[in-house]
């Protein structure tokens, strides 16, 4: 649909003059951009309609090429203008994968009268120069007296005269507003302008400003829609390739050259001086390259306790001389101390802390995160970047309790840290999936930043939608190409596609960066037994050996390994060797996931009391976290204890009500478990329906951020004993299909023995041709899992059930 030239649209309290390009409120303006305006008119122009993001792109802006981030910011624009937060969507709508939708009714108003002055603005062809004239209070006025000698200048030559003189009068008046537009343009920013922070320089000789206003600089300018910081992460890469330490002081000098480097707009640079008992607060934006000052703000602090006030007031002030809207500036800038914390002590400990994790040490972060909220228990980041730290270490049952209690104080916090609260605590804490990946797109649209990508990105995988997992990981590396996690992600995600291809390139991409961490190294592994690669996966395990924090990982890795290949005595002492490192490191968490790991295993392989007393220890060590609960019970229930497998299944529906992930896969995949041990497949099929949507997702029911696709091996099991035997090797086939997303687990070595079981029952029921052709296939399908159990313990019983199995089909046959 095409634009309409003009016409006056309204809908709620709002008003669009389309010919003057204004938005109002009750009679006063609402400043937008002129890419945020045009969405907005092609939105109220198609009311109920969903629009694609192609559709607004197209027709938006049809000759110019623009991004999605770009619409994406638009739409975070329209938001804040007409007043909406988070969860409201009073005007527009976000649907997820398809676009947008605007939701209020529209209606077409009558223009203004022809050749009146509006409000807005003038109706004849001279609107320009009268809003000129009137912005500049340019006024000339002729008196009396002025008037009685200009009667007789009636000649040619008098008018001329006095027509040059008008036109000379209006150009120099032209020429002196264009001058000050340009001046006031060189010294504004406009919305993707990158800004870099200088350290503070602390004149009061006083240990707590340390760092401290820095942060409290950042978290001020966050809520910012306008302003663009550039991230820790971006300026740390930056300094290595000016070939220096990740711990060098940012002065202005060096500020102004990561800014050069960076590709961006300004510096801002800051002071606190003291005068007797007042603190003098100085904030300085200056241009990167010519190191002209932009706009200087200073301010009074009467007293030590207000001086994260004073800084608040200086950078308000800031934001507009840069060019921020004074809407946008009123309308999102609560005081620092509200949305930070009035304890200085407090905001240091964070400064502190922050910097360990930005250096990827987050053991080191913790401490500090714990200071801040002992000096300050209602200090709503502390408890986030105790949630990240905890998150970072793989303790996903402390990070969860530390996101929910940020997400009981968000109110306290500014807009764009209620948005992160509330996208954190959806994924991590409720595990409410769905609202998880809105609330991470409207942070990306209020104001896009790397890390809100990343938590996009771990929540596409976890529903299986890994090819939007792998474009916000790009998104990510786009941002800021020196994110380990980034290509972990990347890497995992192309894993799971089958892309191993992919995923190598990631890997070798990530080194030629230099960076390294433990869950790379995890992919490096796994990617290694997929190609069955022995000197690769033995390389990787010395590197996990020579990491002490990361020993128990190198081990789990190893044990799933063994486990896979039927070593069961070798994979029992790597996972009790992973489960004690775990517990040296205050890490019950792992702990007992390697242990409800192990007893899922032993219960598959038909060891049924060594089973039971490996999920008993593991729910000794952590009963709380919901993929202990899930293996246990699934253990529980395969060995024939139903009271404490159903027990299990209560608990994790009173705990987890509204968890994606339990809801639709862990408590049906428990209720299949014992419908199968009643004998009662049909029950156990219905019950895991409700999973297929999520089936291929990265659960946290296995350990080493894999998914055993137990769900698929289970439906498998349910259609076998139903009689339906091409459905069962269709399901076991699947298995082998996605060994990406299983990787070293033991469901994909007993896929192999499903699939020989489902054609052998196939060839029992058929005739003929059919019936030589499954068993032909059923023999070759036990011999696959023979020769990959060849050196495996000779006393599992589940090895010697296949082998009796194999010697029967084979003799039948002849």
């Amino acid at each position: 649909m095409s634009m309409k030239p003009e016409g006056i649209f309204q809908f709620g309290v709002y008003r669009i003059d389309v010919l003057a390009r204004t938005l109002r409120r009750d009679g006063e303006d609402i400043a937008l951009n002129r890419r945020a305006f045009d969405v907005l008119l092609y939105l109220v122009q198609n009311p109920g309609r969903i629009l694609t993001r192609d559709e607004l792109l197209k027709n938006v802006w049809p000759d110019t090429f623009v991004d999605e981030n770009s619409l994406a910011q638009s739409v975070s624009a329209l938001r804040r203008a007409l007043g909406e937060k988070p969860g409201d969507n009073s005007y527009i709508a976000t649907l997820p994968g398809r676009g947008y939708q605007f939701i209020s009714p529209v209606r077409i108003a009558a223009p203004d009268r022809p050749g009146t002055i509006s409000d807005a603005g003038t109706a004849d062809g001279n609107a320009p120069s009268r809003l000129l004239l009137q912005q500049h209070t340019i006024r000339t006025s002729v008196t009396i007296e002025e008037k009685e000698q200009l009667r007789p200048l009636r000649s040619g030559k008098s008018w001329a005269m006095i027509g040059t003189g008008s036109l000379l009068l209006v150009a120099a008046i032209l020429l002196v507003i264009g001058y000050v537009a340009r001046l006031r343009s060189a010294h504004r920013l406009s919305e993707r302008d990158i800004v870099v922070l200088a350290d503070f320089t602390n004149g009061t000789g006083d240990p707590v400003f340390d760092d401290t206003l820095k942060t409290a600089l950042e978290i001020s300018l966050a809520q910012s829609p306008f302003i663009n910081p550039l991230s820790e992460n971006k300026v740390r890469t930056t300094l290595q390739l000016m070939a220096r330490p990740a711990e060098t002081r940012i002065g202005p000098d060096v500020a102004r050259e990561i800014c050069q480097r960076a590709a961006g707009r300004a510096f801002i640079a800051g002071s606190i001086a003291q005068l007797g008992s007042q603190y003098v607060v100085t904030l300085d934006a200056s241009n990167c390259q010519s190191g002209d000052t932009m706009a200087k703000e200073q301010v009074t602090a009467d007293a030590k306790e207000k001086v994260l006030d004073a800084l608040g007031r200086a950078t308000s002030k800031l934001r507009a001389e840069l060019g921020e809207s004074l809407s946008t500036v009123q309308k999102f800038d609560l005081p620092l101390v509200q949305v930070t914390t009035p304890s200085l002590e407090a905001l240091k400990a964070l400064s502190q802390g922050e910097k360990f994790l930005y250096r990827k040490d987050p053991a080191s972060a913790l401490p500090y995160f714990q200071q801040a909220l002992e000096l300050d228990p209602n200090f709503a980041m502390a408890y986030v970047e105790l949630g990240n730290t905890y998150y970072s270490l793989n303790e996903m049952g402390r990070a969860r309790s530390y996101f929910a209690k940020a997400f009981s104080l968000r109110d306290h916090t500014s807009e764009l840290e209620r948005l992160q609260i509330a996208a954190e605590y959806y994924s991590y804490g409720t595990g409410e999936l769905d609202k998880a990946v809105q609330a991470f797109q409207e942070n990306i649209e209020y104001k896009q930043q790397g890390t809100v990508y990343l938590g996009l990105a771990d929540a596409y995988s976890r529903l299986g939608q890994y090819e939007k997992g792998a474009e916000a990981a790009r998104s990510m590396l786009a941002q800021n190409p020196e994110s380990n996690f980034a290509y972990f992600d990347l890497a995992s995600d192309d894993l799971a596609l089958q892309n191993f291809d992919g995923a190598r390139q990631v890997i070798a991409q990530a080194q030629a960066r230099g960076i390294d961490g433990s869950f790379l190294h995890v992919e490096q592994y796994l990617l290694a037994f997929l190609q069955a690669n022995l000197d690769e996966m033995a390389k990787e395990q010395r590197w996990f050996a020579e990491q002490r924090i990361y020993e128990n990982t190198g081990a789990s890795l190893a044990a799933d390994t063994d486990a896979y290949a039927g070593h069961m005595k070798e994979a029992g002492r790597l996972t009790r060797l992973a489960a004690d490192s775990s517990l040296r490191s205050d890490n019950k968490e792992d702990a007992a996931m390697y242990l409800a790991n192990q007893a899922l295993q032993l219960a598959a392989y038909g060891r049924p009391a060594e089973a039971r007393e490996s999920a008993a220890e593991a729910l000794r060590l952590d009963p709380n976290h919901f993929g202990v609960a899930v293996q246990a019970a699934l253990a529980f229930a395969m060995t024939g204890q139903n009271a404490q497998a159903e027990s299990l299944a209560q608990g994790l529906e009173k705990s987890f009500p509204v968890n994606t992930q339990v809801q639709l896969l862990g408590i049906p995949m428990i209720e299949a478990q014992l419908q199968l041990g009643q004998r009662k497949p049909q029950a156990a099929l219905d019950l895991l329906r409700a999973g297929l949507p999520v089936e291929f997702a990265n659960t946290p029911f296995t350990s080493n951020n894999l998914s055993c696709l137990y769900p698929t091996y289970l439906r498998g099991q349910a259609y076998q004993a139903a009689g339906q035997a091409i459905a069962a090797a269709a399901e076991f086939q699947k298995i082998l299909d996605h060994n990406g997303i299983v990787g070293n687990c033991w469901t994909g070595a007993l896929a192999h023995l499903g699939l020989a079981r489902a054609y052998a029952s196939q060839s029992e029921t058929s005739t003929g041709s059919d019936a030589d052709a499954a068993r032909a296939r059923a023999l070759a399908a036990y011999k696959e899992f023979l020769d990959l159990w060849k050196a495996a313990d000779q006393d599992i019983p589940i090895l010697k059930q296949a082998r009796a199995e194999y010697e029967k089909l084979n003799s039948d046959r002849q």
